[in-house]
């Protein structure tokens, strides 16, 4: 036999077999230490950032301000993070994702044990924005990380639970710190919180696996600007980026401003009952953590627009004055929310070929301003017409995921229309 034909022979032999995909899938090893590594890490995120929400109320009264300025101690965090995300993307581009969420975990954690020592609300807002900055590089690395290291088809599934563990974090930290200040203050509150986020962390970094398909960039600033500018001239990266934005703007301010009007008239409950209402935030994990099987059902844009419907519906029924329809109000906005953002987010990993950490940075810096902003509008709102002002706030955001996801439907059929011409 000639050795042409015995070499294409070989290469035939070869070029047969099929390639196998290294990547984590659900069942096989190691998918479930970096699920519950990355859940943890979610846990300590929300918990933290989120960590002074419930307690605004006795923050107002402590420090005898409007609840317009304690809303600022969320504020502060959400917009720390919003505005150093994409720089921490940029280091875990260069150094790695399971190294830039291990450091920034360390110094939240860290600052979160010196933020119940404030001596002033100024000195606490300016803790509470370290923490937020800090907290950056964790949700684009997270995202960056699965979009690298699961498989495309279970990417969804496994962003999910990334977003579950962040309901749990709010969750719990809202709970336990509304009953523990209920007995010993929000600052011993707030402490509990950190010492939970140091078990976390140290959880994280002992489970959480090796990256096998990482690659290092660079971190100049020209291929920074470069990545970046490419995202931002996407259009679909630009509609998913306002989606996160705006149902991060109702959420924030439905959240910020809840426990003033359930400690006030009519309902007058007492702080530990306030802090358990976030119990409603288990309906956010399962939403997230359902919502690939969602969005298979109904596609991406079916997925949105039932989030919406879902958000504002409850929006619409937490005007009521009966505590059980307030309550069914929040169930409602709390899964319609985290149903889109884990729809949102996971849209962004999947459509982004490369630069995969700043297409997530820019839609968790965009989620994160929507949430300083829905903090501080709605409170505002909330101070000029009551609750009815934060649901108007609310509401219009719900209208503009909406329309931006028309025009997104008409977009995909008119470029489908030019394909087929």
């Amino acid at each position: 036999m000639p050795a042409s034909t015995e070499a294409s022979m070989t290469m035939g032999a070869v070029s047969a077999v099929p390639v196998v995909d290294s990547r984590m899938a659900p069942g096989g090893p190691g998918y479930r230490r970096m699920s519950f590594a990355l859940f943890l890490a979610g846990v300590a995120t929300f918990a933290l950032l989120y960590s002074t929400q419930a307690l605004l109320p006795l923050i107002s009264g402590d420090f005898g301000v409007a609840a317009s300025d304690a809303s600022w101690t969320v504020a502060a965090a959400t917009g720390g993070l919003a505005l150093f995300v994409l720089p921490m993307s940029a280091l875990s581009e260069r150094y790695g994702r399971r190294t830039v969420m291990t450091g920034s975990l360390a110094v939240a954690v860290i600052v979160g044990l010196l933020v119940p020592l404030a001596p002033s609300l100024p000195v606490l807002v300016a803790l509470r924005a370290l923490q937020g900055a800090a907290l950056a590089g964790l949700p684009a690395s997270a995202t960056a990380y699965l979009a690298e290291e699961v498989r495309p088809k279970a990417l969804v599934t496994a962003i999910g639970l990334f977003v579950a563990g962040n309901s749990v974090g709010g969750m719990s930290g809202r709970v336990i710190t509304g009953w523990v200040a209920q007995e010993w203050g929000w600052r011993v509150a707030l402490g509990v919180i950190g010492a939970i986020a140091v078990g976390c962390a140290v959880a994280f970094r002992l489970l959480l696996p090796a990256p096998k398909h990482f690659v290092a960039g660079s971190l100049k600033p020209r291929v920074l600007v470069r990545t970046v500018r490419g995202h931002l001239s996407d259009p679909l990266m630009c509609r998913l980026y306002a989606i996160g934005a705006l149902f991060m703007t109702v959420f924030g301010g439905v959240y910020t401003v809840i426990g003033y009007r359930l400690t006030e008239a009519p309902f007058d409950l007492p702080q530990g009952v306030v802090g358990s209402i976030f119990l409603v935030y288990l309906v956010g994990t399962v939403s997230a953590s359902t919502a690939g099987r969602l969005v298979g059902r109904l596609g991406r844009r079916g997925a949105l627009y039932a989030a919406g419907a879902t958000t504002a519906t409850g929006l619409v029924l937490s005007l009521s004055d009966s505590l059980v329809l307030v309550l069914l109000g929040l169930v409602l906005i709390t899964g319609g929310f985290f149903a889109g953002h884990a729809c949102a987010s996971s849209a962004v990993s999947k459509a982004a070929t490369e630069g995969r950490a700043q297409a997530s940075a820019l839609y968790q810096s965009a989620y994160y301003i929507g949430s300083s902003v829905g903090s501080t509008v709605g409170a505002l709102a909330f101070h000029a017409g009551g609750w009815a002002g934060t649901v108007g706030v609310g509401l219009l955001a719900v209208l503009g995921v909406v329309t931006i996801t028309v025009l997104g439907t008409r977009a995909a059929r008119a470029q489908q229309r030019l394909l087929a011409a």
